[in-house]
């Protein structure tokens, strides 16, 4: 195999070495990041037979992890059956109802959701195993195509939601400027719920991140899945389809998980009565 000079040299404590130096500055989301761009370098010679290995991918926990972020409260494993069953229970507009578990479902960001049209979504109405939400770049973060794969659940909630708002443009319409729900509206509904102060929205995305992570769903997956910033323009082109298939029996997974949170909490205050 051709490989590339000095590439065979290169050990993971060699880029050990040198992510340290970046992370001595204190940088730590930038040393995540580099460490996630070096490996995609690598992963790509490896698939192009310019080298054999990847150096960056052992380093796992020997980097210091970047500080949550304050103002994104996620719900913590304890409190996802509690939240699910008063989600179900929800007593206001049943869109803002969907529009929420659909958060929880996808990890979308709130203004991809919220703008969300249903010529977007492929398959959800009789092929579950092939459906999909294809986010245009446009309400994508950094202006890239994205595929959220869709759970079982995820085109249940849509199909619930289409026979009361299928004949509109938007998933959640509205009648303001923008012609879709505003942006306040979920994180109005789970104050409703009894959740201020105790999660958003986006603390969803963090609340996926932790437990598919602590189950052993692959870092690049989860990553990929939240659409976090890829830098690498090489492959900039191929990041809307990276890892679809596991990305979507993670988010199956996930969804299946929920539901077991959700039983599990059912089942404790049952046997409290």
């Amino acid at each position: 195999m051709t490989t590339l000079d000095g590439s065979a040299d290169i050990k993971p404590k060699d880029m050990l070495a040198a992510l340290k130096k970046v992370e001595q500055r204190g940088v730590l989301e930038t040393t995540r990041r580099l460490k996630q761009y070096c490996s995609s370098i690598f992963r790509y010679a490896i698939v192009s037979e310019y080298c054999e290995n990847d150096p960056a991918a052992p380093l796992r926990g020997t980097l210091k992890a970047p500080p949550r972020p304050k103002h994104h409260k996620a719900l913590g494993r304890a409190e996802i059956g509690d939240f699910l069953i008063q989600l179900t229970n929800y007593d206001g507009e049943p869109e803002t109802r969907i529009a929420i578990y659909l958060a929880l479902l996808m990890v979308p960001r709130t203004t991809e959701l919220r703008a969300a049209e249903w010529a977007e979504f492929e398959k959800w109405e009789h092929n579950e195993e092939a459906a999909l939400w294809r986010v245009p770049a446009a309400r994508m973060k950094m202006n890239d195509p994205h595929l959220v794969p869709l759970s079982r659940q995820a085109c249940a909630a849509l199909r619930d939601l289409h026979e009361r708002t299928g004949g509109q443009k938007h998933l959640f319409p509205s009648r303001s400027r923008e012609g879709f729900m505003c942006n306040n509206t979920m994180l109005y509904g789970l104050y409703r719920l009894g959740f201020r102060g105790r999660t958003t929205t986006h603390g969803f995305r963090r609340t996926f991140s932790t437990e598919a992570n602590e189950h052993g769903w692959k870092e690049d997956w989860v990553e990929r899945q939240l659409a976090h910033d890829e830098r690498d323009r090489v492959r900039a082109a191929y990041n809307a389809a990276q890892y679809l298939p596991q990305r979507r029996d993670m988010l199956q997974w996930w969804a299946d998980y929920l539901d077991g949170q959700k039983a599990a909490e059912e089942e404790k205050r049952v046997a409290k009565d």
